[in-house]
């Protein structure tokens, strides 16, 4: 297997450093990035490198100038990128509403990744994969909690915000064409044991394993490769249709939109 240069958002803990446990271990140069500087340390001592390489990265996604800060330090340190993996989440927080009165369930898992994608696309060629984390929990999007205030239960806002990832993964990968990355949004499987598990449901949750494994076949096998646009389920284990309104090209449109206005 040739290796591949691996950006993973999240990565600290869950299923995005049981992934990056993965993929070092299959020779590739994994870039963990993190919000605290002491959990990426502790990552940098755990990751063994040999076969593969551990670089690390810290930024708050809650803070899209970070964000901001986060894409051109990978692209300084990297020409090419071949798979970017936005694993990152937030379901409960202490801190729900960000500075600016938008929730942060938006930004973390909606515009960031976004963000972050417009940003390193020039460092991915047409061979390139985004691996988006979407959820099985998915529901219609106001459009305005991506612009302004809202106050949202943390259930509603998670679902929204995984719907409209998963509905911009597919609408970039249709602009993109075929001499893009392929774009894909993947849920990993429900109720694994991450932190997020632990913290929102209260339960310990089942094998992170199973979300970590699709999220590797995610970034390296064939099978994925001619899946540009696609969404796979892996509750199912297999490629299926999303929540309707992703599929829908007027709503995607919309969303595109705002998005796009948010990243000039």
């Amino acid at each position: 297997m040739t290796s591949k240069t691996i950006l993973i958002t999240g990565a600290t803990d869950g299923i995005g450093l049981e992934t990056a446990r993965l993929l070092v271990a299959d020779g590739h140069r994994v870039l963990v990035h993190g919000r605290s500087a002491a959990k990426l340390e502790a990552v940098r001592e755990e990751l063994p490198e040999g076969p593969g390489v551990v670089e690390t990265f810290r930024a708050d996604l809650a803070r899209l100038d970070e964000v901001e800060a986060l894409a051109r330090a990978v692209a300084a340190a990297h020409t090419r990128l071949d798979v970017l993996i936005n694993n990152a989440g937030v379901l409960r927080t202490d801190t729900p509403t960000a500075p600016d009165g938008r929730d942060v369930r938006f930004i973390v898992n909606t515009i960031a990744p976004y963000l972050l994608t417009r940003r390193l696309l020039p460092r991915m060629g047409p061979t390139g994969r985004v691996v988006n984390l979407s959820s099985a929990a998915q529901a219609p999007v106001d459009l305005g909690a991506l612009t302004g205030p809202a106050s949202m239960e943390a259930m509603a806002a998670y679902s929204q915000s995984k719907l409209a990832i998963t509905a911009w993964s597919r609408e970039l990968a249709q602009s993109l064409g075929p001499d893009g990355p392929v774009v894909v949004s993947v849920n990993p499987g429900s109720l694994l044991a991450s932190k997020m598990v632990r913290e929102g449901f209260g339960i310990a949750g089942n094998d992170i394993g199973i979300g970590a494994r699709i999220l590797v076949r995610a970034a390296t096998d064939d099978a994925f490769a001619s899946a540009s646009g696609a969404y796979f389920d892996n509750d199912a284990g297999a490629f299926a249709d999303p929540h309707p309104d992703a599929l829908d090209p007027k709503k995607g449109a919309a969303l595109m939109k705002v998005l796009d206005s948010l990243v000039v």
